[in-house]
C-alpha cells in the first residue's frame, strides 16, 4: 500500500469539476505533501492507500474551501455600527473608521478570520491598510491569503456629498512604496500560502499618473491589482466632476480594464457597461450582501457573466455587511438577483457555489491551484455535517437536493474541518493558532475605547444612526 499523509472518504464530494457540481458518491480522496494525489471509489482507493491521518466523512459533504475574494477584515470590529443610512462610507463609517489604530485593526482581523474559516472560507481575498500584521496572522493560522496592500492618494477626511477629493501625492507615493516592500517580504511566503495583489482603493481614490504607476508595478511584479471600481454614486460623481467620464469609460480609456484587474462591486456600473469590462478580460467579485445594504442595489453580475466574466464572492466588511459568511453571500447573491429579474431560474444553487469554488478562484487568479478538487490541484477543502437540522434530511433519488440546502439553509455551523495544503487548520471548533476564549475580552475593550474616540465625530456629522439614537430606535 502507497502510504500518504491523509486519505479522506466519504458518501458524498462535490468536487466542482466539468460544468456543474462534480457530484461523485461514495469516494475517497488522497492527499500528500498539500497536494491531492487521488480521488476515485471509495472501496479501491482504502485498499490503495495507508495514510497518518483518516477522516471518515461518514456523514458530511467534502467540498472545495470557499473563496471570500473581498475582505476589510481589519474593519471587523465595527460590525453593525454603518447600517440602514445614506452616505454610508462618510456619515456611516467614517466616524469609526477614523479612530482605528494598527492594534485595534489586527484584533478585529482575528475575529474575522475566526468566523470566516468556522464557516468554510480558507482564503481570504483580504483589502488591508495593516498589510504586514494580516500576513503573519495568516501564516499563523495556517489559511491562504490573497493579500492586497490599499494605496490611496484622496485625503483622509469626512466629505460631504459634492465635494471633490483632496489628492496628497506624496501619500500615494509612500503606500506604494509600501506595497512594493511588502510584496519583496510576504509574495509567495507561508509556502505559497501568501500573496501579494496592488489596490488601488478606487479611481475616485487615486490619480490617474498614480493609477498607471501602480499597473506598470503589477506588470512587472506579474501581479494583479484588486481595485473597487465604479462601486457606487459617490464614485462615479467624483470621476464625473475630475475627468467628464463615468468610471469603466475613464478606465477603459486610459487602458485599465485587462486581464489584471479585478474590479469589486461594480454597484453602479450598467449591464453593458459591466458586459464591456468583461469582454476586457477583468474578472469581477460581487459583495450581495454588503452592497444591498450599504446601496439597496443588486450590481450587475450576471451581465457580467453573460458577457464570458468570471465572477466571484466577497463578504466586504463587518461595518456593511455584518458577517464574514460566505454561507451568507451564496443565498444573497441569489436571492437577490432572482428578484432582480423576476425570474426563479436565474443564479441557481449551482452556480454559486461554483461562484464561491472554482469560478471564485479563477476570478481572482488561483484557478489553477485550488476551487476544485482534482488531481495535482492544492488540497484545501471542507466537510460539512450533513446531520444537522439545518441540512436534513438528504434526498438523493429522484433529485439531490444537498446543494439547495448549502446556499438556501446552511448557515456556517455546519462545517466541522477545515483543511488547507493539506493541514487541517479547523477541527470541531478549534482554529489553529487562535483561541477565541483568549482574544473576545480584548476584543470586546478594543472595541469599547474605540466607540468612545468616535462619539465626537459620530455626533457631529449627525447622520442617520445618531438620529436612530436620540429617537430611541436603536
Amino acid at each position: 500500500m502507497e502510504k500518504i499523509d491523509l486519505l479522506v472518504s466519504g458518501p458524498h464530494f462535490f468536487t466542482m469539476n466539468g460544468d456543474g457540481v462534480g457530484y461523485e458518491a461514495d469516494h475517497a480522496m488522497a492527499v500528500d505533501r498539500g497536494k491531492i494525489v487521488a480521488l476515485g471509489p471509495r472501496a479501491p482507493m482504502l485498499s490503495q492507500y495507508t495514510a497518518e491521518r483518516v477522516l471518515d466523512a461518514g456523514h458530511h459533504a467534502v467540498l472545495p474551501g470557499f473563496i471570500d475574494a473581498h475582505m476589510h477584515i481589519a474593519d471587523c470590529i465595527m460590525r453593525g455600527l454603518a447600517q440602514d443610512t445614506a452616505h454610508w462610507m462618510m456619515y456611516g463609517l467614517a466616524p469609526f473608521f477614523h479612530q482605528l489604530d494598527k492594534d485595534t485593526m489586527l484584533l478585529a482581523a482575528k475575529l474575522a478570520v475566526v468566523e470566516g474559516v468556522r464557516a468554510g472560507t480558507t482564503t481570504f481575498g483580504e483589502f488591508s491598510r495593516a498589510p504586514g500584521k494580516i500576513c503573519e496572522l495568516f501564516r499563523n493560522t495556517g489559511v491562504r491569503g490573497r493579500v492586497t496592500a490599499t494605496i490611496r492618494e484622496a485625503v483622509s477626511r469626512i466629505y460631504h456629498p459634492g465635494e471633490l477629493y483632496e489628492y496628497d501625492a506624496a501619500r500615494g507615493q509612500r503606500m506604494l512604496e509600501e506595497c512594493l516592500d511588502l510584496s519583496h517580504t510576504w509574495d509567495g511566503g507561508a509556502d505559497g500560502r501568501i500573496t501579494i495583489l496592488f489596490g488601488p482603493q478606487g479611481p475616485d481614490f487615486v490619480s490617474r499618473e498614480l493609477l498607471l504607476e501602480i499597473q506598470r508595478c503589477a506588470e512587472q511584479s506579474g501581479s494583479l491589482i484588486h481595485m473597487h471600481t465604479q462601486q457606487g454614486d459617490r464614485e462615479t460623481a467624483q470621476t464625473m466632476m475630475r475627468y467628464g467620464k463615468r468610471p469603466v469609460a475613464w478606465l477603459d480609456e486610459i487602458g485599465y480594464l485587462d486581464e489584471r484587474l479585478i474590479a469589486v462591486h461594480l454597484t453602479d456600473a450598467t449591464e453593458d457597461e459591466a458586459a464591456l469590462v468583461a469582454r476586457r478580460g477583468a474578472s469581477m467579485t460581487l459583495c450581495s450582501g454588503s452592497i444591498g445594504i450599504i446601496d439597496g442595489i443588486v450590481p450587475p453580475a450576471k451581465a457580467f457573466q453573460d458577457a464570458g466574466g468570471n465572477v466571484a464572492l466577497g463578504s466586504d466588511q463587518s461595518p456593511g455587511n455584518n458577517n464574514h459568511n460566505i454561507f451568507n453571500e451564496m443565498k444573497l447573491t441569489a436571492l437577490f438577483n432572482k428578484i432582480k429579474y423576476r425570474d426563479p431560474e436565474v443564479m441557481p444553487a449551482w452556480k454559486v457555489l461554483r461562484m464561491a469554488t472554482i469560478e471564485g478562484a479563477r476570478a481572482i487568479g488561483l484557478g489553477d491551484e485550488i476551487g476544485s478538487l482534482e488531481t495535482g490541484k492544492k488540497a484545501d477543502f471542507i466537510l460539512v455535517d450533513l446531520d444537522t437540522p439545518t441540512m436534513a434530511p438528504v434526498i438523493t433519488k429522484p433529485m439531490r437536493n444537498i446543494v439547495p440546502n448549502l446556499v438556501y439553509a446552511a448557515r456556517g455551523d455546519e462545517v466541522t474541518h477545515a483543511v488547507v495544503d493539506g493541514n487541517i487548520i479547523y477541527e470541531n471548533g478549534k482554529l489553529a493558532g487562535l483561541d477565541w476564549s483568549e482574544i473576545l475580552p480584548e476584543i470586546t475593550d478594543a472595541a469599547g475605547n474605540l466607540a468612545a474616540r468616535a462619539t465626537a465625530d459620530f455626533n457631529a456629522v449627525k447622520g442617520t444612526n445618531a438620529q436612530l439614537m436620540r429617537t430611541g430606535k436603536l
